[in-house]
């Protein structure tokens, strides 16, 4: 029996430490299409139920992503708040790697709080500090507030180093990017170099021409296909063969990956400009069979019910369906223990345009059209306009609800 017990604490610990993997960006807004800095990430991780959620905090109000079964809702993996302070995180697996004292992997729960009392860069820095020593937590937390601040702090046991989006000497192109491991650490060791060279390709193209997007980071490079290490694109590949031609590739280092559980970028604001209209993009379960539903942070609590939990299915409604397509279509090898690194492209793109990312990103496009529009009309007003934005969230999950039924035979 104890060894039972010792098993199931092990694997505890390794879920809440070394298992999570996330790909993920700090942009400036010097650098972005419409002047406003951003983060994105897209996280990977064994908690693949996810949901949004609303609090009243201690100091400010807030939104942000947690795990469906995290019933207390104690950690946030990304979130902003009324003042339109952001923040997120990548696990990192280089910057702990000589130590040997534990880690709590509570990175959610110092999110969680941050979010609750802190507006600016430097509160958070403060929080950190107040951090005791060794903190137990090793990662690189991606920060953005409404004074066009815009770092990454890598943080382990002995305290952090702010890496600063604005400094052209170490972000030049107004972009970092980090997977997992952190540029303070030891260089060879931790996971994530791949993708983050395949982001770096992905965003240069972008930034260096017409400034990166949220419908850039969440269609082209958060569902991007392309590896950057040996140079293939399996849209480009597979992607030509009609409907119901299973083309099987193996799924491995890419940025999305079967541990993909959701996909946030979340745009903030210009400087001067109210924070009410801090808006998370959110692809809420698997990424490539998610469909994105905008939230604004000043439209309060009242958030589309689809990305809320759902105590009948113990999950978020569109998570919940994203996962059925996953497993019914995508990733749906079931002998063995390799079917995570096969994926089925034919199930995502086709030459009938059936596939399921080129469904969903045709009724995506509208959804940025329409969200995009309202965000215009606020911002030369200089506020959100709460009636509009229940009806935006009224119709969207009218909209996504019947796409899913429509094209998937799937209920939200």
């Amino acid at each position: 029996m104890r060894g039972i017990v010792f098993t199931f604490m092990l694997i505890v610990v390794l879920a809440s430490t070394k298992i999570d993997a996330c790909t993920t960006a700090v942009i400036s807004g010097k650098y972005t299409e419409s002047g406003r800095p951003m983060i994105w990430k897209n996280r990977d991780t064994w908690a693949l139920n996810n949901s949004i959620v609303y609090f009243k905090g201690e100091k400010f109000d807030y939104m942000g992503l947690v795990n469906s079964k995290d019933i207390a809702k104690k950690s946030i993996w990304i979130g902003m708040n009324s003042t339109g302070f952001a923040i997120m995180n990548s696990a990192s697996y280089n910057l702990n790697n000589r130590s040997k004292e534990k880690l709590t992997g509570l990175e959610g729960r110092l999110m969680k709080e941050a979010l609750a009392t802190c507006k600016t860069l430097d509160d958070f820095e403060k929080l950190l500090n107040k951090q005791i020593k060794p903190t137990g937590l090793e990662a690189n937390f991606g920060v953005i507030d409404a004074q066009g601040g815009a770092a990454y702090y890598e943080l382990g046991h002995k305290g952090f180093v702010k890496i600063d989006a604005n400094d052209p000497k170490v972000a030049p192109f107004g972009y970092i990017i980090r997977a997992n491991y952190s540029n303070t650490g030891e260089i060879g060791v931790g996971s994530g170099y791949i993708r983050y060279n395949t982001v770096n390709d992905l965003f240069y193209q972008k930034a260096s021409t017409t400034g990166i997007t949220p419908q850039y980071i969440e269609q082209r490079v958060a569902k991007s296909l392309y590896h950057s290490l040996v140079k293939e694109d399996l849209e480009i590949q597979y992607g030509n063969f009609p409907e119901g031609t299973p083309k099987y590739a193996h799924f491995r280092d890419y940025i999305p990956r079967s541990g993909s559980s959701s996909s946030v970028t979340i745009e903030g604001v210009r400087k001067g400009e109210t924070p009410d209209l801090t808006t998370m993009w959110a692809h809420v379960g698997f990424p490539l069979s998610s469909t994105i539903v905008p939230l604004f942070m000043g439209a309060n609590e009242q958030i589309p019910s689809i990305v809320q939990y759902n105590a009948q299915i113990k999950d978020s409604p569109i998570c919940n369906a994203a996962l059925q397509l996953k497993k019914e279509k995508v990733m749906n090898i079931r002998w063995g223990k390799t079917d995570k690194y096969y994926i089925n492209v034919n199930s995502l793109y086709n030459s009938d345009k059936t596939g399921i990312v080129q469904l969903i990103e045709n009724q995506e496009d509208y959804i940025f059209e329409r969200a995009n529009s309202l965000l215009k009309e606020w911002r030369k007003k200089g506020k959100i306009d709460n009636r509009n934005a229940l009806d935006f969230y009224q119709w969207i999950e009218n909209y996504i609800t019947d796409s899913y039924l429509t094209n998937f035979k799937i209920e939200l």
